[in-house]
């Protein structure tokens, strides 16, 4: 057992012994209490060592469920993959064959998913046996798929160091805030939240996990506001962990009195890109929002604003377990806590892992981001999405002929559509839309779309010579249509 993971699971320990009876645990109805939890964990592990397995996936919503199996999984040195509630079938089934996941615990209703994908039914496990070398790299702690730039997302390999290392920092970080009361939106798939659950229980805080059906997410983008504010206003929680469209839906809600931040000490926002505007207007409602950055690669987060310690418009300075520089072309450079690997592929050697963002430093080391070097964005949910792929999924069809699709640091994605024949009713283009979104997660889909007046050419400054988008060109010319549904006060596209 390695040193972070002795240390953690010392600190459980001792808030067992010491906080018995305070809460640890808070579920839909659930509540345990920190020794409780200890002995729950503990449990599960001996669970785990009687299993014999390397490979546990968990596709759980969240929940005290989800969370004492992933760190009953932690201390046993099983390596844990959290399945996106927002994936789809088709990346689901990738992610356990390419992890050859050997027990997976489930929701009821995956279950004929499962079965398809030749698990069966044991207890509370889903078991499947795999042949032949695994792909795993050793001393991976925690597997990690990225939300999906393309249809196969890519396995990131985390050690158990690189994470609690991580959790540390942030639990440094928001102790002047004293914040002793964590609720966990986001689900525990994404690699920042859990790593925020971790630092709750780090410092023997409760940890709220209500099921996204209690806040009323639903998938990648789905939110019932009424709902949302309902089980805030119900938990008051003393801090969050926001992508930047939850963090709109908050303001905008403050801003109209119907929700009251006042038990909020420390709001860590991230994921993508958040607006300055967006930050001055949290701060005028008396949100404490901190901006940060990371990357899964570098085990989440690097850089982070703090109390005392803040740049709005800046991600902040690098935590302490980083050194960052910028490459000679400005794109920002990381060294420490880097992944083993990715899944399949060769260890990660290198000292200095390459972002593919961009940026720059101010005179007091502030690091501000300043665009991407590849042409993936980044929604305001905080998913990756690689245009081409739906733009691929468009074009497939019969009735699209061009297809461009945009969504940066917005709720829904905009495509603009060229028909293959003039003569192509709007009806028709709507039904390919529809069918091409059929065969995407729901982050990726088409949410809105305009008609173009004219095709992309090489004579309009549109295409490459060799056909290809010449993307910057048509943010810039097709700005209004592709953001005139961005930005409304809480949408939810």
């Amino acid at each position: 057992m390695s040193l972070e993971i002795q240390r953690f699971k010392h600190m459980l320990r001792s808030h067992a012994e010491q906080k018995s009876s305070t809460i640890a645990l808070w579920g839909d109805q659930l509540k345990l209490d920190y020794a409780t939890l200890y002995a729950e964990v503990m449990y599960r592990q001996q669970r785990l060592r009687d299993e014999q397995i390397k490979v546990i996936a968990l596709a759980l919503d969240n929940g005290a469920e989800l969370i004492l199996w992933d760190l009953a999984a932690l201390f046993e040195g099983v390596t844990c993959l959290m399945l996106p509630p927002f994936f789809s079938p088709a990346q689901r089934k990738h992610c356990l064959i390419q992890s050859q996941a050997e027990r997976v615990i489930a929701e009821p209703h995956l279950e004929v998913e499962l079965e398809s994908s030749g698990y069966v039914r044991s207890g509370v496990f889903w078991s499947k046996a795999f042949s032949g070398v695994s792909p795993m790299h050793e001393g991976t702690a925690k597997l990690t798929f990225t939300s999906g730039t393309t249809g196969t997302p890519k396995g990131v390999c985390l050690s158990a160091e690189a994470i609690l290392r991580v959790v540390r920092e942030l639990d440094h970080a928001s102790k002047p805030t004293d914040s002793q009361h964590h609720l966990a939106l986001l689900p525990l798939a994404i690699l920042l939240e859990n790593i925020g659950c971790y630092a709750a229980l780090y410092a023997g805080a409760t940890l709220s996990l209500p099921s996204q059906n209690t806040l009323g997410i639903e998938g990648a983008s789905g939110v019932d506001v009424a709902r949302l504010l309902g089980c805030l206003a119900n938990r008051a929680p003393a801090s969050l962990i926001l992508v930047p469209q939850l963090l709109l839906i908050l303001v905008s809600a403050a801003e109209q009195r119907v929700f009251n931040p006042q038990s909020l000490r420390f709001v860590a926002v991230g994921g993508a890109r958040v607006s300055e505007a967006l930050l001055h207007r949290a701060h005028r409602e008396g949100l404490p929002v901190y901006e940060g950055y990371g990357l899964s690669e570098c085990a989440s987060v690097v850089c982070l604003n703090r109390p005392g310690s803040q740049r709005p418009g800046s991600v902040g300075r690098p935590l302490p377990h980083v050194d960052i520089r910028l490459a000679d072309d400005g794109e920002v450079l990381i060294k420490g806590s880097p992944l083993l690997g990715y899944l399949g592929e060769a260890p990660h050697v290198e000292q200095w892992w390459p972002s593919g963002d961009l940026g720059e430093f101010d005179p007091e080391g502030y690091l501000y981001l300043r665009g991407r070097k590849k042409h993936q964005f980044v929604t305001s949910f905080g998913r990756n999405v690689n245009p081409e792929w739906v733009e691929a999924e468009l074009t497939q069809g019969r009735h699209i002929a061009q297809a461009f699709v945009y969504g940066e640091a917005m709720p829904g994605n905009h495509a603009l559509l060229w028909p293959h024949r003039p003569d192509c009713a709007d009806v028709d283009l709507a039904a390919a839309v529809a069918e091409a979104n059929e065969a995407l997660p729901d982050y990726a889909q088409v949410h809105h779309w305009t008609r173009l007046d004219q095709p992309f050419t090489p004579s309009n400054g549109f295409l490459t010579a060799n056909g290809r988008p010449r993307r910057d060109a048509i943010v810039e010319h097709y700005q209004v249509q592709l953001t005139q549904f961005a930005f409304s006060e809480g949408s939810t596209s």
